[in-house]
């Protein structure tokens, strides 16, 4: 009996506010329900986790990929206009060297409750994955003259630097070139400091690569 009273006193209690919370919330679900559903297409950057440092990718990367998303409208018209976008998230924990291939689909793409994949545009992204590696190549220092001047000397400090990126790549340098020093057009001897720059998007310099190029100039 008591707990038979406990029960309608828990029921009972502050009735009329739970009543109307019931209400407010069979308004808003018959509101929801009654949405039209719709249809549309966003453009979503590619993004990925978990991709050993000991691996670069080495193929050209896939920056983006078109979804085609499904659900009410009400849902749908704040994608990408300030709402939460989609996400497309590859997990490379078990990626090895060679070729991999990955998927858009429900395990891979990030949508808000209520929206859901039609399709992805490509439905599948491809990487190639090698080994990452670096080495020391020499710095070439380009000259430009000036008429009725050449250079007598010169000398690069550093006169190498560290490179890195996909093993293949890195591979196929052994030097990289200065930006170009515009002899002045008077004997002496200057110091230009410039950027040294590799000829490879792929490969990048670990460490800032600034040297000093001296010359030594002379008349001819």
């Amino acid at each position: 009996m008591k707990w038979g009273k406990w029960a309608i006193t828990v029921v009972t209690h502050n009735l009329w506010w739970k009543l109307l919370s019931l209400a407010i919330a069979v308004a808003v679900w018959g509101t929801v329900a009654n949405e039209p559903e719709l249809s549309t297409f966003a453009t979503v950057g590619v993004e990925y986790r978990n991709l050993s440092e000991d691996l670069e990718i080495s193929s050209d990367p896939v920056s983006s990929v078109k979804l085609e998303l499904r659900g009410p409208s009400g849902e749908l018209r704040g994608v990408g206009d300030g709402g939460a976008r989609p996400e497309v998230i590859l997990d490379m924990t078990t990626v090895q060297p060679g070729e991999r291939t990955f998927p858009i689909g429900d395990g891979t793409v990030k949508l808000v409750p209520g929206v859901r994949l039609v399709r992805a545009i490509p439905s599948e992204v491809r990487f190639r994955f090698e080994r990452h590696a670096e080495r020391t190549v020499k710095v070439i220092p380009r000259l430009t003259e000036r008429s009725g001047y050449e250079a007598a000397d010169f000398s690069v400090t550093p006169d190498s630097l560290t490179i890195a990126g996909p093993a293949s790549r890195v591979a196929r340098l052994s030097t990289v070139l200065t930006d170009a020093v515009n002899i002045p057009a008077q004997a002496g001897v200057f110091d230009f400091p410039v950027n040294a720059y590799v000829d490879d998007p792929y490969v990048r310099f670990p460490a800032p690569p600034r040297v000093t190029v001296t010359v030594t100039v002379r008349k001819k």
